[in-house]
């Protein structure tokens, strides 16, 4: 099941006020420029802001993600149209013959068991065209950065039209490598309605990723930096081997 960020009604219309610039989605831009690609598929797209970027570019462009009220968000936004929007995940694609799949922000990282990131990454595999590439971020665990989350105790406000204020407090509530959870608490302050959303990330070595990618059929042809957030993330770049 998605997490409550994303599932909740009332939380997935906020999702957005609160996730930044989305600058980081700019470097998914250029790297479907560098491979070519004309049919992207946007694996855990959300509220579907790189899926619309990518379309506004003239590609064809499918998003999927298992969160209704995220695609309902997507759904309502202008360019949204020229996107395909799938409910479900990566294990119920259909054969889609797209030229490159990507996973931006956590996704690569909330599939915490090893059995459901493999079928994560044979599923991909199965919507790619031959030679199709896969591109995604990943944390790096060696820089830690739940320990700068545990920090990060000020509340986040912000305003949105038609909604009002919302309040959102972040807690690291368990740190049991390669596993980090922690919560979101979101007050309204329209009718004082509260609601936590809890997540856990698994933080996975270059090592065990490049393997896993092995073992699902793709080859690893590069490890990128994040050009947002150097240092701080891989960025795997691997197409479909057989």
């Amino acid at each position: 099941m998605p997490d409550a960020i994303f599932a909740h009604p009332r939380l997935a219309p906020v999702y957005d006020a609160f996730d930044g610039d989305r600058v980081d989605l700019d470097a998914y831009l250029r790297i479907a420029d560098e491979f070519d690609a004309r049919h992207v598929l946007d694996v855990g797209c959300g509220t579907g802001s790189l899926a619309i970027l990518l379309a506004r570019s003239g590609r064809q462009v499918t998003g999927v993600d298992p969160a209704a009220a995220s695609l309902e968000v997507a759904a309502s936004k202008p360019g949204a149209a020229a996107v395909t929007w799938l409910h479900g995940n990566a294990t119920t694609l259909p054969g889609l013959s797209a030229d490159i799949a990507v996973m931006t922000g956590n996704v690569a990282q909330v599939f915490l068991d090893d059995d459901d990131w493999s079928a994560t990454l044979q599923g991909i595999r199965g919507a790619l065209r031959d030679g199709g590439h896969l591109v995604f971020e990943t944390r790096r665990p060696q820089r830690r950065a739940w320990e700068e989350w545990v920090l990060d105790t000020d509340p986040v406000t912000r305003n949105l039209p038609g909604i009002g204020e919302v309040e959102r407090r972040m807690e690291v509530t368990r740190v049991a490598l390669p596993y980090v959870s922690f919560r979101y608490t979101y007050t309204f302050a329209s009718d004082g309605f509260s609601v936590e959303s809890d997540s856990t990330l698994r933080f996975r070595s270059r090592a065990e990723v490049e393997q896993t990618l092995v073992t699902s059929g793709f080859t690893t042809i590069d490890v990128r930096e994040a050009a947002d957030r150097p240092g701080r993330e891989y960025v795997f770049v691997a197409r479909r081997t057989h």
